[in-house]
């Protein structure tokens, strides 16, 4: 079994300014530049099979590059449930198409339609019984949040892995968009 997610890398030049908003929560577990991504579909453990399927269904996907701006900033949970602080990312229907494109992908390799509405971000930190005042104060400090627009022309499948610092992933193979 492997545990897998396409996503677009966010560029360095981008996530190193997020770094600098990575802190204020007491007990967040923030996240290092090299993680931060934007899901496009969370695909879960698969048998190496499915993921080859994937793969292949992946490679077939035809779509254009596109700019991307970061925007805002958010959690995911309410009061303490809260779980993440994120960086949100700016309306694009090129990014909402590919992320389709990547839903499609997903059930020519039969795996189950993912039934979340899809809310694009970029990860900084999970949190665990965070101090909702704490979580709101570091919101209201982040959501002018506005970053310089970066090109997006390619995206990847990642793997996961679980480490006692926190997942890990690897880039397991990328797919470009036309330019």
């Amino acid at each position: 079994m492997i545990r897998l997610f396409t996503a677009i890398a966010i560029p360095s030049e981008i996530g190193a300014p997020l770094q600098s908003r990575q802190s204020g929560i007491e007990g967040a577990r923030w996240r290092p530049l090299e993680a931060f991504h934007i899901t496009l579909r969370f695909i879960g453990d698969v048998q190496e099979t499915v993921a080859a399927d994937l793969d292949e269904a992946l490679a077939q996907i035809e779509a254009p590059a596109f700019d991307l701006e970061l925007k805002g900033a958010g959690h995911f949970g309410e009061g303490a449930d809260m779980h993440a602080v994120w960086a949100g990312v700016e309306d694009e229907p090129l990014l909402r198409r590919l992320q389709k494109s990547n839903e499609s992908a997903a059930r020519k390799a039969e795996l189950k339609p993912e039934t979340r509405t899809y809310l694009p971000h970029v990860t900084l930190a999970y949190l665990k019984r965070a101090a909702v005042p704490e979580v709101g104060a570091w919101i209201q400090r982040n959501n002018l949040l506005h970053s310089p627009p970066f090109r997006v022309d390619r995206f990847g499948l990642y793997s996961s892995w679980q480490t006692k610092e926190g997942s890990v992933y690897r880039l397991e193979r990328e797919y470009p968009l036309a330019d």
